[in-house]
């Protein structure tokens, strides 16, 4: 019985030494999946439905947010799993700020100050529009608040934003508004 374990002992071992496996180095595993060094917005997936990341990438109407999302880096926070509720201003309620406010937000040393008004159009959960009731306050990303206001089936963020559509995403949902939600000065 002794004979035939170590028999089988030594042909394991024999096997493992003659096994020619090979292990990538950590680069070529970085260079062969670029999704782990770019996060969760680089995995490519045409058959899901799209984050609100994407959603918002193939909105026409959201190019200044989506340049601002990449300028504050937010892009793989918002591609996470979520849930997310995102206020989307539009291109022209992004026009609507004061001459100059845009350019000035996209500069590298105003990173932080553009963190913290996207963050003020985000909150961790999934939010529809029917959800929202007059006079309720809603906690967002950024530590702030915001207040709603509806009248005639139409919900108002802040008496400034109104929800003009809903879209339903992988992570979460996007309520696309007419206005730029500021922060309240600290």
């Amino acid at each position: 019985m002794k004979v035939i374990y170590v028999f089988v002992c030594f042909m394991w071992i024999l096997s493992c030494k003659n096994s020619t496996v090979q292990s990538p180095s950590s680069d070529q595993a970085m260079e062969a999946s670029p999704a782990m060094s770019e996060g969760q917005a680089a995995v490519k997936d045409d058959e899901s439905m799209k984050d609100v990341v994407k959603v918002a990438i193939s909105s026409p109407d959201h190019t200044t947010l989506v340049t601002a999302i990449k300028q504050a880096e937010l892009v793989n926070s918002l591609s996470n799993a979520g849930p997310f509720t995102v206020f989307a201003p539009t291109n022209d309620a992004f026009s609507k700020l004061p001459p100059g406010t845009v350019e000035e937000l996209m500069k590298p040393a105003k990173k932080a100050d553009l963190q913290n008004i996207l963050q003020y159009h985000v909150t961790t959960s999934t939010l529809k529009a029917g959800f929202f009731k007059e006079g309720m306050t809603l906690g967002m990303v950024n530590g702030d608040h915001v207040s709603f206001q509806v009248a005639d089936g139409k919900v108002r963020i802040n008496n400034t934003a109104t929800i003009i559509a809903s879209i339903p995403a992988s992570n979460g949902i996007i309520h696309v508004i007419d206005a730029v939600l500021l922060p309240p000065g600290k």
